[in-house]
């Protein structure tokens, strides 16, 4: 745990965002980022509420807010340039996808990170043991500043892209998008969620021939040329605990990734690996190979394909192998709870 000191800043006007007036001693500014399309809340009603709270605890602060997807990208960069430039910290708020996004932007700029959770797994939020409830949230980030700590987190990295949860491709990441389709349709909670995982599992398996290396772990290191149907790479201790890879989100904790093969199969033996899943039986199920490493490279053998879909904490997008999963050399610089920061 390292404590951080924090001067006194002045906060400056912008016509473009909500900006709320610095007020005497309330440790660095936040610039907070924030996601109007993440889970069900109302965007405009969570930032009024968020403004009240940071006037009140006189804690200096400016919203950057994205209405529409193609404004995260502005907002970060303008957010980041900002908390550089004034000895800041930047806040995500948002689901595990947005937190992804603008981590990996603080990441690269050195700066102290804040989450304010929105979404509706918050696996990073959960893992972290901050607040659901975002206002609950918003008061541990104001308190985490005034005393001072942040705790250095694991990131994993894919290629170049950073994760915080888990990593993926295959099976999953067609599984992710079937699900925001269900989602658009039907609205977003847990239960739907995983009711559209469900019914994406009965559909055709995707069937990959893998050239895999590892550096470490359960199997020796070296390579070998597996099938899969779906390769699943964790760094979050609470959704691998959540599915019963207790071992593995030890590893994850030790400083390394976990990783799981599913190999080709038939809908209702898919079906069968998921409710093991639901009920922590994930480690003993057939036609799945888990371990952990610090580094895994992942080469598709297809004559046919360049780019492949995978999968970061959520967001689907297209790449090109080789894949290489790894622990980052860098950790984020995670604002933390006062209690949290003081038990490490």
């Amino acid at each position: 745990m390292k404590k951080i000191n924090n001067p006194k800043l002045v906060t400056k006007s912008s016509s473009q965002l909500t900006i709320n007036a610095d007020k005497q001693n309330a440790g660095y500014k936040l610039y907070i980022v924030i996601n109007a399309g993440s889970g069900d809340k109302n965007a405009t009603s969570v930032t009024t509420e968020l403004a009240k709270l940071f006037n009140d605890a006189s804690q200096p602060h400016e919203f950057f807010i994205c209405c529409r997807p193609d404004d995260m990208s502005a907002m970060t960069k303008q957010a980041i340039a900002q908390a550089a430039s004034k000895n800041g910290a930047v806040v995500a708020a948002g689901g595990d996808g947005t937190i992804r996004y603008i981590a990996q932007e603080a990441l690269a700029a050195d700066l102290p990170f804040g989450v304010l959770p929105l979404g509706t797994f918050n696996y990073f939020a959960r893992d972290n043991e901050i607040p659901q409830d975002v206002i609950a949230a918003a008061e541990v980030l104001i308190k985490s500043v005034r005393v001072g700590y942040e705790r250095p987190v694991q990131v994993g990295l894919l290629n170049d892209q950073v994760f915080l949860v888990n990593a993926s491709l295959g099976l999953y990441p067609q599984l992710l998008e079937d699900r925001e389709k269900f989602k658009q349709e039907h609205g977003r909670s847990r239960i739907m969620a995983r009711w559209a995982g469900l019914i994406s599992l009965l559909k055709l398996d995707i069937k990959m021939l893998l050239r895999i290396e590892n550096d470490a772990g359960k199997h020796e290191s070296g390579k070998e040329v597996v099938r899969a149907s779906t390769i699943f790479v964790g760094n979050n201790q609470l959704q691998l605990d959540d599915v019963g890879l207790n071992n593995e989100a030890r590893s994850v904790e030790n400083g390394q990734l976990a990783i799981i093969a599913l190999s080709p199969m038939t809908a209702f033996q898919r079906v069968l690996v998921a409710f093991r899943g639901l009920f922590r039986l994930l480690s003993n199920s057939p036609n799945v190979t888990h371990f952990s490493c610090h580094k895994l490279i992942v080469e598709p053998l297809s004559h046919h394909r360049k780019h492949f879909k995978v999968a970061t904490d959520g967001e689907v997008s297209k790449m090109k192998s080789p894949f290489v999963f790894r622990v980052g050399p860098q950790p984020l610089r995670l604002i933390m709870p006062p209690s949290v920061g003081l038990e490490k």
